[in-house]
């Protein structure tokens, strides 16, 4: 039998546990929507999450019978739809859910899930009944209008609705722009162009506003499509919902090119970003091989996440140094990437280095005593890496005076985020759109979509806005990497430092780090790095498995 804990961000369903139907052979303790008791109290602001049998966690959203417990329900129109008259169980059961993590001991509890994504035998809306809209926030991201189409196409098509609204301007369109109207017709197309046909923008959002202006418009769908700090805005919106007591469906698609929203496997736009940034990268290729001693320079997106930069690079296999947030590095020094830049110019004659958007941003920082700047989503303002690393590349070797370089510097990022989805966003978008609207329809508010292990699920919006996806500099993945370019990890004895605490010494022996005092100085700009690792191929071996050459 399931149960639930009880600190104080979640509710006690202690009462209704009664009536969960948990076979002892699976111990899921999930609770069925039909059994819901119609008394239960649901205070505003509450994580429901419930406890099952080995160490089952379910981290559920919200449904409208959580605080509208008479909200009536009707068969789903689907199973009359002839589309799907071929699908064999084609309505998800009530209690799947998507396990957090896949891979685990033998005696390892079952660990946190999600609630499976997917068309319910019962929906919360008449077809007649539903008025959607439909907004996106922040930056352009290939598939923005692909996701629109197939909300429109799905509602439509699947439910039979006829009321869709898409509001123009992000968030602000709620109480200052037009809405138009989106039909399947009207949207038939878009899915061809890149960026987003209803426009979209920073900030605004007024809480107060936007929730006036839905239950104004009598609408009862809100899909909303954007980044970490969009998902943000939309937890706050359906919180005054629930204040409210509004029976408004409000659903998150995940958007963000960096793919840095936590917990689901990846966000669309981002296998379309790293096929189209190979072109920037093959050009700086051409560039820097066809001169003596060439040196292409290619700034990728990447604020606060390096993914891009990274499956660029693996997918290249032209590019001779990836440079990332999570990864730091240094300039000077023994170890350091002038260093490794001028070995690479006299093995090869020439090099490709790619640098992600949010990299070295202390070090622009220190040299141009810069102060921290937002724009109006609430993102840090970066300074552009790109050109300042390209000219202290340029100085470092007009200091040396004996090697003359040719650098090209090419920064992609516009004409990465305007283009249409490629086929795989293409097909994941339409995935993440039907998740989205069958959420929706079966009354689930106050979520997310994506996929988790590959299997779509519902997510509590806390999940994807308390914590960001980062690559971990201690995977395997990033290990790859290094060996493929052979590049140093510039790691120095601060950052190994931090690696221990996460790593038991089990499975981080000592390391004896020497350190050269007796470096040459071009210039009194320069600074001696003395904490830096000699050799930071054995830290990546004891770390990842792995065999990196250099």
């Amino acid at each position: 039998m399931g149960s639930i804990s009880n600190p104080p961000s979640v509710f006690d369903l202690r009462s209704s546990l009664s009536s969960v139907s948990a076979p002892a052979k699976n111990g899921d303790g999930a609770i069925s929507r039909s059994d819901r008791p119609m008394a239960l109290d649901l205070k505003l602001n509450q994580r429901k999450i419930v406890h099952g049998d080995a160490g089952y966690v379910l981290e559920d959203v919200p449904h409208f019978t959580d605080y509208i417990p008479d909200a009536p329900n009707y068969p789903n129109p689907l199973q009359d739809n002839p589309a799907y008259s071929v699908v064999k169980q084609y309505f998800v059961n009530t209690d799947d859910t998507v396990a957090r993590k896949i891979v685990v001991h033998k005696g390892s509890p079952r660990g946190t899930h999600f609630r499976r994504a997917g068309p319910r035998q019962k929906v919360y809306f008449e077809s007649d009944e539903v008025h959607a809209c439909i907004v996106t926030c922040g930056g352009l991201c290939p598939g923005l209008n692909t996701v629109i189409r197939e909300i429109v196409c799905g509602l439509a098509h699947m439910y039979g609705v006829t009321k869709i609204l898409g509001i123009e301007g992000g968030y602000r369109g709620f109480y200052a722009r037009n809405t138009i109207s989106l039909t399947p017709k009207s949207v038939n197309d878009i899915h061809k162009r890149g960026g987003t046909i209803l426009s979209t923008s920073r900030g605004g959002h007024d809480t107060s506003k936007i929730v006036d202006s839905i239950q104004d418009r009598g609408i009862n769908q809100v899909y909303i499509i954007g980044g970490d700090g969009t998902q943000k805005g939309a937890s706050v919106i359906f919180e005054e919902i629930q204040r409210r007591g509004l029976k408004v469906a409000v659903v998150g698609i995940p958007k963000t090119i960096d793919n840095d929203i936590a917990v689901i496997d990846k966000s669309f736009g981002f296998d379309t970003a790293v096929e189209e940034a190979q072109r920037a990268i093959n050009a700086a290729h051409v560039e820097a091989g066809s001169v003596e001693n060439g040196i292409g320079v290619v700034k990728l997106m990447g604020r606060y996440s390096g993914f891009i930069a990274m499956y660029a690079t693996l997918a290249s296999r032209d590019v001779d140094c990836c440079l990332i947030p999570e990864s730091p590095f240094y300039l000077e020094g023994k170890g350091g990437l002038f260093e490794f830049i001028e070995k690479r110019l006299k093995e090869n004659g020439h090099m490709v280095l790619v640098v992600a958007e949010g990299a070295g941003q202390e070090l622009i920082a220190e040299s141009m005593r810069s102060m921290n700047h937002e724009d109006a989503s609430g993102n840090k303002l970066l300074l552009d890496v790109g050109l300042w690393l390209s000219q202290k590349i340029k100085d470092h070797f007009s200091c040396k005076g004996k090697m003359p370089i040719n650098l090209k510097y090419i920064d992609p990022t516009y004409m990465i985020r305007a283009i249409p989805a490629n086929a795989s966003d293409n097909v994941y978008c339409t995935l993440l759109a039907h998740s989205a609207l069958h959420g929706a329809m079966a009354g689930y508010t106050g979520f997310t979509v994506g996929p988790v292990n590959g299997r779509h699920a519902y997510i509590p919006f806390y999940r994807v806005t308390e914590a960001r996806n980062n690559v971990v500099i201690t995977d395997r993945m990033w290990a790859r990497l290094l060996s493929s370019t052979n590049q140093p990890s510039f790691l120095t004895l601060k950052d190994i430092e931090s690696v221990r605490h996460v790593y038991s010494p089990k499975y981080l022996p000592p390391i004896k780090v020497p350190v050269d005092n007796n470096l040459p100085n071009c210039g009194s700009s320069e600074e001696h790095h003395d904490d830096h690792v000699a050799d930071e191929s054995s830290l990546v071996n004891q770390i990842s498995g792995t065999t990196t050459k250099h």
